[in-house]
């Protein structure tokens, strides 16, 4: 069986929290740091001091640095991730990290992520905090990240680029996928640092998938909050089902609602709102109702803690009187995201047992800027991604 971390954000997530969780779980701090001394950046230091969060013992993680005025490009942290002379676990995760950070920025100013100029995320403390965690889950020899729906605070944050919405802009983009939920307190539960380690990490979310648990650790925030303890839990174990039990599926609600006066533009537009507010899947279905009259069934599969969202939009949307649901489970395949380079273009690649696509709105960018035809990117980039995936490690001979 393999070894699985997974991640409680049940208030947040930030770098610093990700890596005083996986240390408070066991990972040893002195092969921790010996790794982060590979970087070539200097005058930074850990110190994790034990903490009370809501009466629970945590690890409050403190980078501390030089004072840090550089402005990094994604292009700078390549090269001090690449000099560093990781182990490719881990230097494989902290690239697609800082990756996601780039694509995300990227596409909120509209400028290529390798020109992205990094701001808090490219200081000392938010690459020790990446480079890290992604350390401390090579010493707990963690071969699988999973997560839990994400909270979000709520008000605004104060950023290199001014005052912006909480959750920042970055957040929601590199969550974008990913089931998210917002809680009414004045503060940035999760950070961009900690938002794109799930994003580019996580294999799975949902609940805790099955494991023979093993470890669990507390990283605290630096607020004690009142309402909520400020802290990710980890839990750390053997992934697999248990001997005497069936395997458990990922909880889900159907929701549905039948629709006899509905046009075509109108549902193709309620499927894409539905998708856009959190499904993980919604379509339609022909069917014939009482006195013989044509009608659809508009279905869609959430998470139970967005179902009531979904409900919501599935009736604003076609203007149904009522939706009905059952709750479900289902069991998804186990996948990995990937990036790819098509024509200076960075597409991702969905890469599951047996199956390999390239991620359509990526594939659809290419070939809108540069004119090839839709299933020719398609080729290029699924071909790179086998060329990639033949090739030998770097410290074996081909």
């Amino acid at each position: 069986m393999s070894r699985g971390a997974w991640f409680h954000c049940f208030s947040g997530i930030a770098g610093d929290m990700a890596l005083g969780s996986l240390l408070d779980a066991g990972a040893d701090l002195a092969e921790v740091t010996t790794l982060l001394q590979r970087l070539p950046v200097t005058g930074w230091s850990i110190e994790p001091q034990a903490v009370l969060r809501g009466g629970i013992a945590a690890t409050a993680l403190t980078v501390h640095g030089e004072d840090d005025t550089v402005v990094r490009t994604h292009a700078n942290i390549i090269t001090i991730i690449d000099e560093a002379r990781l182990p490719e676990r881990v230097r494989t995760r902290a690239l697609a990290t800082f990756s996601a950070l780039a694509e995300a920025e990227g596409r909120l100013h509209q400028r290529s992520p390798a020109t992205v100029h990094f701001h808090e995320v490219g200081g000392i403390d938010a690459i020790v905090d990446i480079v890290g965690t992604c350390a401390a889950l090579e010493v707990l020899g963690v071969d699988e990240v999973h997560a839990s729906a994400v909270a979000t605070g709520t008000g605004t944050v104060r950023t290199a680029h001014g005052i912006l919405p909480n959750p920042a802009p970055a957040v929601v983009e590199l969550l974008r996928d990913a089931p998210t939920y917002g809680r009414a307190v004045n503060l940035e539960l999760t950070t961009p640092t900690g938002a794109a380690l799930l994003a580019a990490l996580t294999a799975g979310w949902g609940p805790l998938p099955a494991m023979r648990i093993e470890a669990t650790g507390y990283g605290a925030g630096g607020r004690d909050l009142e309402e909520l303890p400020n802290m990710t839990q980890v839990v750390v174990g053997r992934l697999g089902a248990m001997v005497d039990e069936p395997p458990r599926g990922q909880p889900v609600v159907l929701l549905e609602a039948n629709l006899d006066d509905a046009t075509g533009e109108t549902l193709a537009h309620a499927i894409a709102r539905l998708l856009e507010a959190g499904a993980h899947d919604a379509w339609i279905t022909p069917i014939v109702m009482k006195k013989g009259r044509p009608a659809y069934t508009v279905s869609a599969l959430a998470d139970p803690a967005l179902a009531a969202q979904i409900a919501s939009t599935l009736m604003t949307e076609t203007g149904s009187l009522g939706v009905r649901g059952q709750n479900l489970e289902r069991w998804p395949a186990r996948r990995s995201l990937e990036q790819v380079d098509v024509q200076g273009m960075a597409v991702r690649i969905k890469v599951s047992p047996g199956r390999v696509k390239a991620e359509h709105d990526d594939v659809a960018h290419v070939a809108r800027v540069t004119g090839l035809p839709l299933r020719e990117v398609h080729w290029q980039a699924e071909t790179a991604w086998r060329g990639r995936a033949d090739e030998p490690p770097a410290d074996e001979p081909a």
